[in-house]
């Protein structure tokens, strides 16, 4: 059992780190008496009341059985009550299994309290199951080391850490809903110990954070997941960076001696997790600031892209790392939340469809194969974004053409592994797979 405290205490005093704070054990670590925290995918956090355990998350449908398997080789009693932080299936994924336990012990279920928009997300998974699959897939078709994550407290750089795509739900059915709705502040009292729950939007729009006034700890959920703030996800839904920053801002106030997030190692120490969420609160407000600002003086959103940066030394944080979302990314978010979806270039407004552009392109040019060598130079003199426009046209031109499509994957391969993002590397991974599909569709099989 890793001395967690200790660990991120070395790693946020000394601003460098060796190993991943990401990491999906499924152990269970005691950081004071009678409060817990099992690292899984998400984390669960536990705290034994004289009620029963009331547990902060679930984890998904792939670790929450180890999760509570591990809560009960620390307390063989019955998990009264589950809150969740919100409505993301790797929080709440793995709630029937606490279900099921329940039910093998004689027990009822334990009481759910969630924010009132975690139903609502739950009824919009289940609408759009396919779409989530499908995103999925994408976003974590890397692997959990790109994300920074041990996996069965070893590096697994193959692991999966996604719901399989052919899977019939993105969600369980038997995910258990929330029969205690909380608005936009609860106190719940448990066998004594009291649990003070705020809601806040951040990386959603149903998130809750928590402080234990008697422990004087904060449970911060995905507030902070050690890696640069999930605040602009490009194949999901609006985030909300201001709002996110001013949670940390009320958390800080609350001067917390012990930070639990769901996600990366817990924080011991009032100066230390006020140090550590004041710098996630201020890449947060910078950015936004120079974004707002651009588009009050009507720059367009390409410009903006290109030029609003978080700086270097701010990303160097062990905790602030864009391994998982990234700072152009939360820019783009940031547009969409004032600004819309139309970038402000008037041929983007109602273009024409990507293939017959790429012909039309591909024509002038002589063929997609001048494109893919165009391409393969962008390439070669390192510029990997100009690589994957010429790519993605030669590629759109000859739909069909095994050639073209695995000059077009060995490019876009290439592009991930540059990349520090797991975004961004699965998008560039699924480009990739795209075209070796074409590849392998041409390929006669072997006799």
């Amino acid at each position: 059992m890793a001395d967690l405290l200790d660990l991120s205490t070395r790693i946020i005093d000394s601003g460098h780190t060796d190993q991943p704070v990401n990491r999906v054990t499924n152990e269970l670590s005691e950081i004071a008496d009678d409060l817990a925290v099992v690292e899984s995918f998400s984390h669960c956090v536990a705290v034994r009341t004289e009620e029963g355990i009331v547990a902060f998350d679930s984890s998904g449908v792939h670790t929450g059985e180890a999760v509570v398997a591990a809560l009960r080789g620390w307390r063989n009693e019955r998990v009264s009550h589950i809150v969740y932080t919100h409505g993301h299936a790797d929080h709440v994924g793995g709630s029937s299994f606490f279900a099921a336990a329940a039910a093998r012990d004689g027990h009822a279920a334990p009481s759910v309290i969630g924010h009132e928009n975690v139903n609502v997300r739950l009824d919009r998974y289940a609408y759009t199951n396919n779409w989530n699959l499908l995103i999925n897939a994408r976003q974590f078709g890397g692997v959990a080391g790109d994300l920074n994550l041990t996996v069965g407290g070893v590096d697994e750089p193959g692991a999966r850490i996604a719901p399989n795509p052919n899977a019939r739900r993105f969600l369980p059915s038997s995910t258990l809903r929330p029969d205690h709705v909380v608005g936009h502040h609860d106190t719940v009292t448990v066998g004594g110990d009291v649990f003070e729950l705020h809601h806040a939007r951040g990386e959603t729009d149903d998130h809750l954070w928590s402080w234990f006034p008697d422990r004087k700890c904060i449970m911060s959920g995905d507030f902070l997941i050690w890696n640069f703030p999930n605040a602009g996800n490009p194949q999901k839904v609006q985030r909300y960076p201001i709002e996110w920053a001013a949670a940390l801002r009320a958390m800080i106030a609350k001067e917390p001696e012990l930070l639990l997030p769901a996600h990366g190692l817990p924080i011991a120490g009032r100066e230390r997790v006020a140090r550590v969420l004041d710098d996630v609160a201020t890449a947060l407000e910078n950015i936004v600031a120079d974004v707002i600002a651009m588009m009050n003086s009507g720059a367009t959103l390409d410009t903006i892209v290109h030029t609003v940066k978080v700086p270097a030394d701010t990303l160097a944080k062990p905790y602030l790392r864009p391994f998982y979302d990234e700072p152009e990314f939360v820019v783009r978010g940031i547009w969409r939340q004032f600004g819309g979806w139309w970038d402000g270039a008037a041929a983007r407004l109602k273009p024409s469809p990507d293939a017959q552009v790429a012909t039309a392109v591909a024509e002038l040019a002589g063929g997609a194969d001048v494109l893919l060598r165009r391409a393969e130079q962008a390439a070669g003199d390192g510029d990997l974004r100009l690589a994957c426009h010429f790519a993605d046209l030669a590629g759109l031109a000859a739909p069909d053409d095994p050639i073209i499509h695995a000059g077009r994957a060995t490019i876009y391969l290439t592009r991930r592994k540059a990349e520090s993002s797991l975004m961004a590397k699965g998008i560039f991974a699924a480009a990739a797979r795209e075209s070796q599909a074409v590849v392998d569709a041409s390929t006669p099989p072997s006799t």
